[in-house]
């Protein structure tokens, strides 16, 4: 049994002139100790699947069970219990920290909001996940202003990491980054993974990080999942049109081999009362009148699950 099932997950939303189809019936698996890449440009709803998973949002219809339990419509006291089951870490590493709190009260604060534990174990646990993380001593007592991007996420990690998650979900954690700072993070992050156990869902729109750091990946465009499968395969045999041209701008410095870049044309559908049928279509070489039915995710080879019904046809 996977470690986190979501089923036919929804979350919609009303913008006045419509309803939003942020997410519009996502389903995947993601097995214990694992990483799911989560891809696709922006705009496409991953970062709103992440926190609806986590219930940082409600969803409007589907299902996400967690180590055998149905999670999505938790309340009261059993959402708190769940809170401590997971948690997430953020994009921005210096919107995320409350800039008059220190760095030690910072991750000290999830420790004390959970009622649980003595001063000491509070004070013992602190240190040690400063310990863990990498933040110098003469750090500890400084203010998110006084650090750099790369430290302030340290923070935001040690952060996500007090209570002991079994599931954590990275909402672009590198991506306000220096380069050099976002190898050092990732391999912290992996770090920890091996460690704990953890399971991740890691949202991004680098295909570089995520063929790094993700045993699967799920490819997204406006809201729904267009292909999904193990990360290496992903890389060396896509097979949605999307997928493709998402491959193909991937920077390359094989001047012998460049790139053959594949330029999307076409208007982008509105994921405000989207019609049936592909999403992708109007931007697809590939596209036919079939393409107006509703699409599918289907497992063109085992463990490759792709939503196109022309894809043999292209392949």
């Amino acid at each position: 049994m996977a470690f986190l099932e979501v089923q036919h997950l929804k979350k919609y939303f009303d913008v006045g002139a419509g309803v939003n189809h942020a997410v519009d019936d996502v389903t995947f698996n993601i097995e214990k100790g694992h990483t799911m890449g989560v891809v696709g440009e922006s705009g496409c709803g991953k970062s709103t699947l992440g926190r609806t998973i986590i219930r940082l949002l409600d969803a409007t219809d589907g299902h996400v069970i967690m180590d055998g339990e149905d999670i999505t419509n938790a309340k009261g006291r059993d959402l708190r219990r769940l809170r401590e089951k997971m948690s997430i870490v953020f994009q921005d590493p210096y919107s995320s920290l409350n800039p008059r709190i220190c760095v030690q009260d910072t991750i000290r604060e999830p420790l004390q909001e959970a009622r649980r534990f003595s001063k000491a174990e509070i004070a013992d646990r602190t240190e040690e996940l400063m310990d863990l993380v990498g933040i110098e001593e003469r750090l500890r007592m400084a203010y998110p202003h006084e650090m750099d991007g790369g430290r302030r996420q340290r923070v935001g990690i040690a952060r996500a990491l007090a209570l002991r998650p079994d599931f954590i979900m990275c909402d672009e954690p590198v991506s306000a980054l220096d380069v050099s700072i976002q190898a050092q993070v990732l391999n912290l992050l992996m770090d920890v993974q091996e460690k704990f156990g953890l399971t991740y869902m890691f949202v991004t729109h680098d295909l570089s990080v995520v063929r790094h750091i993700s045993d699967d990946i799920c490819v997204m465009y406006l809201g729904q999942l267009v292909e999904t499968c193990p990360s290496r395969k992903l890389f060396v045999q896509p097979l949605h049109p999307y997928t493709k041209a998402l491959l193909s701008a991937i920077p390359s410095t094989d001047i012998d081999h460049p790139m053959k870049r594949v330029q999307l044309k076409g208007e982008i559908t509105s994921a405000i009362n989207p019609k049936p049928g592909c999403r992708f279509a109007p931007r697809c070489p590939y596209a036919t009148e079939a393409c107006k039915e509703p699409q599918q995710l289907i497992e063109a080879e085992p463990g490759h699950f792709v939503s196109c019904c022309r894809v043999k046809e292209i392949n």
